[in-house]
Formats: C-alpha cells, structure tokens, sequence
C-alpha cells in the first residue's frame, strides 16, 4: 500500500502498540488479530503478526489498519503455538514498509520483534552494530536495533541474551520478542511505556493495554514491572528481574489521552481517572454555561465528570466521523476548504443561542482547536469556553510519542490568556498538574510529566536523537 495517511487529528500521535501469546493448541493468529483490533487506537500507520510453528517463524507486515493487512486467507496462513503482534505510529524512522513490525532478524539467533518506546541510544548503538560488528539494516527504526542485539548476542539462551540487550538500552522500550521456543517480553527500568502481563486459560500473554486481553477472554493478572523480564513458553510462567528498576516514570499522558478508556492502569480504570480529571476540572475553573460538550472521542470521560460536577447538562454538539480520519485518501482541493468537518460536524439546534462548555483532553498547536471553536460560532454558539483536562503542553516527547516540535506548540511562549485569544475563546483554562495526579490516585514521581514541565526523568532530553536521526546517518556523506 502506498497511500498517503490522512488524520485530521493535530494532537499528541499514539506510539505503537505490542501483544505476545504462547498458547499451543489455539489459533495464536487469530487471538494476535483481534488483540491489535483492540489496540489499534496505538496506532494507525502499520500492522503486522509473526507466528512460529514447528520451530519455523513466519511474520507477515505492511502497512495500513489491522483489518485492512490481513484477512481469513492471511491468517489461516499464520499457525503455530506462538504469535506476536504490532501496530504502529512512527516516532523513530520513517512510516515506509521498511519500518513495520513485527522485525525479523537471523544473526546467529532467528527471532521476531515488537516494541513500544523510543531509545535514546538509538544512534550510538545502530553505529556501533554497522560499523564494529558489520550488521546490516533494512530499515531505520530502532526497533531493529533492540532485534539485532538480541539476534547477534552470544548467549545460550534468549532470557540471557534480553537480559544482556537491556543492560545496553537507554531510554522506553516495551516490547516482545520471539524465538522457535518462547516468546519473552519486558519493559524498561523507568517503566515508562505500559506492558501487562495476563492469563489465557492455563497459558499466559501480554499486551500494551488490559483492552486487549477483553476481546479475547484472556484475565489480567498484573503489570510488568518495570525492568522486568517474562518468558513464556512450553515451561509455564518465568519471571525475572533483567536489570535493576529505576525511578518510576510512567507516562502521565497514557492516563490522559493514549490508553483506551477500558483499559486498567496503576490498579484503576483509565475512564473513571478521566472523569475525576473533568470532576476536578470543575472545582478549579467553574464557568457560568449552559451546555457542556466534548471534543469526541478522547473528551468524552472528562466532558462527563465536569457535567457531574457542575450540574451543567452534557449533549453531544459535535458529531464525529469515525471513518474518514483513519482512511489512506487525501480529501482533495475541494474538500479540503471543509477542513475539519471531515472529522467534526456541529449541530446548530443543540448548540445555538446556548454558552457551551467545550472540554477537550488537550492543545498541541492549536490550529484543530480554532476550527473547531469557529465551527461552534458558526453554529449559533452565544459563548464558547474552553476547558482542558491537562496542563499545557509546552514540552517534546522523546520516550515514544510523536509531538510537534517546541516551537510549533500553542504553549510554547504564550499565557493562557494568550491562547485563548489566539483560538478565539470566550475563556480558557487547564487542568492543574496537581488534579492530574489527584485523579489518578498516585505520586507524581511515579511519573514522566516532561511534556508539561521539561523536566526528562531518564537524564537525557532527547536533543540530537530526532525521528530521522537514523535515516539522517544514512544520508551523511562518508568522511564526516
């Protein structure tokens, strides 16, 4: 597929998102299929599901939607007693057919490989296995980096070989990996991306998200712990402690916007942290309205507990199209003065003559936010009020989420009151980073917050480690 991907989404892009299963008697194909079904909200650029049967690994990837990559054909190809799965976002290396996952590598050890996270080592590693080693790479990612360090390690076994790689990886990284024998997956010493582990009758898988155990009927067990290995194969359940934890640095947007909402994370519900987000939204920027709204999907928890809170009643004045912003067609010249309706159309006999709360997860450049602003006017809106369930964003992510740059950030320089004016608002206001963590229940050390206060727990802010950092070696001439 080489269609151009179109979103008219400007926030936050979801990372990628990994599931492993070793499970001998069940179609291991069909339980990977429709646990990336579950996860596709992680990402939207590529899909792919490898699957070992009789020591032999098969892996089959491309780009496009889970259900646009495979159908029955495909995957009845697909058996074994183990499968990983993977779907992407790009936040290191391009989104060509190179970068998809899950990575098949065979440098002494055949595996396959799924991961969730950005190295920040990436280029130090990638140049030292090209150039000390002489490993070859088909694509740019650092995924593949991770695959040829466990692929080329010496050791006898791959636990032993995993724990080795993780010794030499900096930064976030979830991920799975699989040989003729087991399927091992672990999670970086900070603990940064989300990897639960859960139980599937008597054998075990893990996921990115507790959504993706649900639509297979598999139970959650727990979380991966953070510098945490496990194995699963024909010897049950193995668990070891690869490499010492660190600081706990979760990522705080998981609870605000990447996770599904029926996902459980730090022992809670994401929906109900989410509606204690908008509840507390409330108590910290009440605002005389007679209509509060979300900006669907990822509003909706919030916009439903500042309702609660308020008494104000909540409707659905915007109406969205959840088709159009996943398809690969570029909407053309004369659908594009439209501009956001393709995703968003309001409804003028709810809106008009009323003061509408609007309440949205967050504003990355602001541009999404204006429209939409616009269009409520433009439906009759008397006032349009902005409330967001979290702080201002002023800050890049370097821990596998793809923001806009600093300076392209509404935040970046400006006041609040700077912002609303820029979008047009009658008023505006965030979410404090104290209610954040007031609704999800746990300390904010725990966390990874750098998107909204700069501060990088892992020691390192990513400068010089870009998306393309890979891709810009490749183009440096030799000599320099």
């Amino acid at each position: 597929m080489s269609e151009t991907f179109f979103d008219a989404r400007e926030g936050p892009r979801d990372e990628c998102g990994v599931f492993g299963v070793y499970a001998p008697g069940h179609d291991v194909s069909r339980l990977a299929y429709f646990a990336l079904y579950a996860l596709q909200h992680r990402g939207q650029e590529s899909a792919g599901i490898a699957t070992c049967e009789g020591g032999h690994i098969t892996t089959l990837r491309d780009l496009g939607l889970v259900s646009q990559v495979f159908d029955e054909q495909k995957l009845s190809a697909l058996q074994g007693e183990a499968a990983i799965g993977h779907v992407r976002y790009s936040t290191t290396g391009g989104a060509g057919w190179e970068n998809t996952q899950p990575v098949w590598r065979d440098d002494g050890r055949e595996v396959a490989l799924a991961h969730n996270g950005n190295l920040t080592n990436a280029v130090e590693l990638y140049t030292e296995l090209k150039e000390a080693h002489g490993l070859g790479f088909r694509g740019t990612s650092d995924s593949e980096i991770i695959a040829a360090l466990i692929s080329s390690s010496p050791e006898r076994t791959v636990e032993d070989a995993v724990v080795g790689a993780m010794q030499r990886l900096e930064g976030a990284f979830s991920t799975v990996v699989m040989t003729k024998h087991a399927v091992v997956a672990f999670r970086d010493p900070h603990g940064v991306r989300p990897l639960s582990l859960g139980r599937l009758g008597e054998h075990f898988v893990v996921a990115s998200e507790s959504c993706a155990f649900d639509i297979i009927g598999a139970d959650l067990l727990r979380e991966v712990n953070p510098g945490e290995m496990v194995s699963l194969s024909a010897k049950g359940l193995e668990v070891r402690q690869a490499v010492k934890p660190q600081r706990t640095s979760f990522c705080v947007f998981e609870q605000i916007y990447f996770s599904r909402p029926d996902s459980r994370l730090e022992g809670r519900v994401v929906q109900q942290v989410r509606g204690r987000m908008g509840e507390i939204l409330w108590r910290e920027a009440p605002v005389a309205a007679d209509l509060v709204i979300a900006v669907p999907d990822s509003g909706n928890p919030a916009a439903a507990g500042f309702s609660r809170a308020s008494g104000i009643p909540k409707d659905d004045g915007l109406i969205k199209n959840r088709y159009v912003a996943r398809t690969f067609i570029q909407p053309g010249q004369e659908l594009r003065k439209h501009g956001l309706r393709l995703k968003f159309n309001p409804l003028p006999e709810i809106i008009a003559g009323r003061r509408v709360v609007v309440v949205d997860d967050s504003i990355v450049r602001g541009n999404t936010t204006r429209q939409i602003v616009g269009m409520l006017r433009d439906a009759g809106a008397e006032e349009v009020h902005l409330r967001i369930s979290a702080p201002p964003i002023r800050n890049p992510c370097h821990y596998g989420v793809d923001m806009s740059t600093r300076e392209e950030m509404i935040a970046h320089r400006r006041t609040v009151d700077e912002i609303a004016e820029h979008v047009d608002a009658d008023s505006l206001a965030y979410l404090s980073l104290e209610g954040v963590y007031e609704a999800i229940g746990t300390p904010a050390e725990d966390h990874c917050d750098a998107c909204f206060t700069g501060r990088y727990p892992l020691g390192d802010n990513g400068s010089g480690n870009s998306k393309f950092a890979l891709e810009e070696i490749e183009t440096i001439p030799a000599g320099r």
